[in-house]
């Protein structure tokens, strides 16, 4: 794959009456053994992940959206400027796509400094049409000190972290993503994921992010889409997405939500930080941020209790109303899957057959979520 292709980048003159905000991709590839199937309505603002396991359809979805795989049936729209539509004959080629594609090698000019492959993608566009500056690329993503080096000199993480910046300096429309941190190990993974937050936190710049990897699908994702053999079996805002349980991600030991929260105070005393969110609160070990600075964490699903009443001489004082809302079969005949609703945030519980028949659980019940623990999203996965 040519470096120009990860870096294509343009204003696509071709405006249709899209909506303003918003990406409208309608796809149908076929190929033997394979055929890609989808129609998706996704934000325009914001991270949203392709997710599914080897060979469920997620890189050639992409590869459409970024005109490098001409599906036979297509139609894509992008903030209000129409990239394809196979009815009308129209096909915008990749290097008139308002796209910056990050592969999962950063795939860098190797006779180049940093500083020259980042002036390659700046050469890419109009400086009129320039969105993102120089320098808040360089400040965003930690390269200051590495422009001088080449790119044999530079770790696996920031090589990716130069690779993500040259795409960025294309000012991109819609930034793409195929799985970037899968050529990485554990510790060049971690170094790189607060940089992945600070994109999603600071630029204004749609991102479409494959993953098979729920732990960065979790810290990352605003929306998800659920792929499997090449069709869409879900796809909605993360923290819903998650909670339903008509879908393989419910089942297995990692089931489980995602809540946004923010910090409300510290408890200097005891070394603890409450966070809030619709809902309620819980208490976790004390945190370094301010007052009012949000945060992700996971609750699994096997670490939620229920209990009728709420008790008030126990270890576990994260404690949440919630009402049920839904019972399912778990993936062992031992365990049922409760969806819960606690004052608008969704959450799961895995519980036995028996507790469940116990405590009379049926939708509409009033009850407590007891959560014995809370994994903050950021530490270490």
């Amino acid at each position: 794959m040519s470096a120009a292709l990860e870096l294509a980048a343009a204003n696509s003159a071709n405006t249709a009456s899209a909506p303003a905000d918003g990406i409208r991709a309608r796809f149908r590839l076929d190929y033997a053994g394979f055929v890609l199937d989808v129609d998706l309505q996704l934000p325009g603002r914001g991270v949203t992940a392709l997710f599914g396991h080897s060979g469920s359809g997620k890189t050639t979805c992409l590869r459409c959206v970024a005109g490098l795989e001409r599906a036979s049936v297509a139609h894509l729209e992008v903030n209000g400027e129409l990239w394809q539509d196979s009815e009308r004959g129209l096909f915008v080629p990749t290097h008139r796509r308002a796209l910056g594609y990050v592969f999962q090698e950063a795939s860098l000019f190797p006779h180049l400094s940093v500083r020259r492959n980042l002036e390659y993608g700046l050469k890419r566009i109009d400086k009129a049409t320039q969105r993102v500056s120089w320098e808040r690329v360089i400040e965003l993503l930690g390269i200051g000190h590495l422009l001088e080096r080449m790119p044999g000199r530079l770790s696996g993480g920031e090589r990716q972290r130069v690779g993500i910046a040259r795409a960025l300096l294309t000012s991109p429309r819609l930034l793409l993503m195929d799985e970037p941190l899968a050529a990485l190990d554990l510790k060049r993974k971690h170094e790189i994921l607060p940089y992945l937050e600070r994109l999603h936190d600071e630029l204004d710049i749609p991102v479409l992010y494959v993953s098979h990897s729920p732990d960065e699908v979790a810290r990352l994702a605003d929306h998800v889409v659920l792929l499997d053999q090449g069709r869409v079996v879900a796809q909605g805002p993360l923290q819903q997405t998650l909670a339903r349980l008509d879908l393989p991600t419910a089942l297995g030991e990692d089931a489980g939500v995602v809540i946004e929260a923010r910090v409300a105070d510290h408890d200097p005393a005891y070394h603890l930080t409450r966070l809030v969110f619709p809902g309620g609160a819980v208490l976790v070990a004390r945190r370094p941020e301010a007052v009012g600075h949000k945060l992700r964490f996971r609750v699994h699903a096997r670490d939620v209790s229920l209990a009728l009443s709420r008790c008030e001489d126990s270890s576990i004082t994260n404690v949440l109303a919630a009402t049920v809302c839904e019972l399912a079969e778990a993936d062992t005949p031992a365990h049922v899957l409760v969806r819960l609703d606690a004052g608008g945030t969704p959450l799961l519980a895995r519980i036995t057959r028996r507790s469940s028949d116990h405590l009379g659980l049926a939708p509409g019940l009033q009850l407590w979520a007891q959560i014995k623990a809370v994994a903050l999203l950021g530490e270490g996965g």
